[in-house]
């Protein structure tokens, strides 16, 4: 696996997924294969969800080298996730 720079970043990825498309299988996969390489990855799948994107995970954005987002089926449907994915773009300028 290539190996890249956290740029004193707390995490080496951020996963931004449709939790309910994904969670159990695509996402955790992917978590347990990126912490074997001993990459810090950051899942939200501990967030509470609300009206706003909030800034527990606007945090851990900024505090991320990359951004992974999995595009499945219903993810443009969710208007937090989309609100998250502006984010990453903002973050990423």
């Amino acid at each position: 696996m290539a190996s890249f720079s956290r740029n004193n970043k707390k995490y080496d990825v951020f996963v931004s997924f449709r939790g309910e498309d994904i969670r159990d299988n695509f996402t955790s996969h992917l978590y347990s294969a990126l912490a074997r390489q001993n990459i810090q990855t950051f899942i939200d799948d501990q967030l509470n969800r609300g009206d706003e994107i909030s800034e527990s995970l606007v945090k851990a954005i900024k505090a991320s080298a990359i951004s992974v987002i999995i595009f499945s089926e219903d993810y443009a449907s969710s208007r937090w996730c989309l609100d998250e994915f502006a984010e990453i773009l903002e973050c990423k300028k």
